[in-house]
């Protein structure tokens, strides 16, 4: 059985893989689109009886208390407005996302390690402006050499991306589930085909 690196690269919560719901900001945007931002049914219906979301869709399942029958929440719409971050914090996750899960010297998915451009024995600092996924192939050829010096070259220039940007991106890798009932919020802001 053969796993897909970019869905795997989030270690999931067990309790998602059972009626997770989708969780949206105030404004009926996702908080993040990878990692998708969803919650476990519990944490779902304990955020709703506290009044702090509003439910808007539901699944055809139901949880039942002792004096309690309710249906579990699909999709939750927050009653507050978080504001997004707007600065990305370099982290390596965040750095294969704005890689895009590939290589930046061959374009292979998968096995990825990250690499400085200019090698910290030669001064390189730890940075967007200087640090790249890539293969372990790649890396291990490149070594501590400059691009020059190894006759490789980079597919796009490292660079800080905004916020926007990563999210953008992170709409790019769906996971492993997508409820029905979470197509409308996810993608509602997608260009329609012709």
């Amino acid at each position: 059985m053969t796993t897909d690196f970019r869905t795997d690269f989030v270690r999931g919560n067990p309790n998602l893989k059972q009626r997770p719901a989708l969780v949206l900001n105030a404004d009926y945007r996702p908080l993040s689109y990878y990692p998708l931002s969803v919650w476990a049914w519990q944490d779902a219906v304990k955020a709703a009886w506290l009044d702090r979301v509003q439910i808007v869709a539901e699944y055809d399942d139901y949880v039942h208390s002792v004096s309690t029958k309710i249906k579990i929440p699909s999709v939750v719409v927050l009653r507050d407005y978080v504001k997004p971050q707007r600065k990305v914090a370099f982290t390596r996750f965040n750095l294969f996302l704005r890689d895009e899960f590939s290589c930046q010297y061959c374009g292979t998915a998968g096995d990825l390690t990250f690499d400085h451009v200019v090698p910290r024995a030669r001064g390189g600092r730890t940075s967007w402006e200087n640090v790249v996924a890539a293969c372990s192939k790649c890396n291990l050829r490149k070594g501590s050499r400059s691009l020059r010096q190894s006759g490789m070259s980079l597919r796009k220039p490292p660079r800080q991306p905004g916020a926007e940007e990563l999210r953008n991106v992170g709409r790019k890798f769906p996971p492993n589930h997508l409820h029905e009932s979470w197509m409308d919020f996810l993608y509602w802001d997608a260009e329609l085909e012709a």
